[in-house]
């Protein structure tokens, strides 16, 4: 049997792969150029991007949010309602947030874009806890990865 090296362009790009004279099948070559996460419920999620951010919570309280208990669209706030600068990521996308740690939250969580923070610029995010005040402001500051879903 005469195996020859894969070759094969995936974006653009030529590659040419081998292992001990072995050629590799061709879903390996794409298995590898694509960009999943996988969720702790291990459900994998397609990414466009990943991104290491700062994050806070906030919670439904006026003096956190001066839309009263709504988002920027004036939906009702909700868990998985984050809030960003729109020239960072733009409302109304969907994104995967790993990497902080709170008592009775998810570690992991798939939420939308859909409300605006004055004091969220660059690259922050503010997860809404649906709590008061006091257990909001316990989450702290912390550095989170934010998948941006396709």
């Amino acid at each position: 049997m005469n195996i020859q090296p894969l070759k094969k362009t995936v974006v653009g790009l030529a590659l040419s792969l081998s292992i001990a004279g072995f050629a590799l099948p061709a879903n390996a070559v794409h298995a590898a150029s694509n960009n999943t996460v996988q969720t702790v419920s291990g459900k994998s999620l397609a990414y466009s991007k990943v991104m290491n951010i700062v994050a806070t919570a906030y919670s439904e309280a006026p003096q956190e949010n001066g839309w009263g208990p709504v988002d920027y669209f004036g939906n009702p706030l909700k868990i998985g309602t984050i809030a960003v600068d729109p020239n960072v990521i733009p409302l109304g996308t969907k994104v995967y947030i790993t990497g902080y740690t709170f008592n009775g939250f998810p570690r992991g969580l798939i939420a939308t874009a859909t409300d605006e923070g004055s004091a969220i610029k660059g690259n922050r995010v503010d997860i809404f806890i649906p709590s008061s005040t006091g257990p909001a402001s316990d989450f702290g500051i912390q550095n989170v990865k934010v998948y941006v879903l396709k």
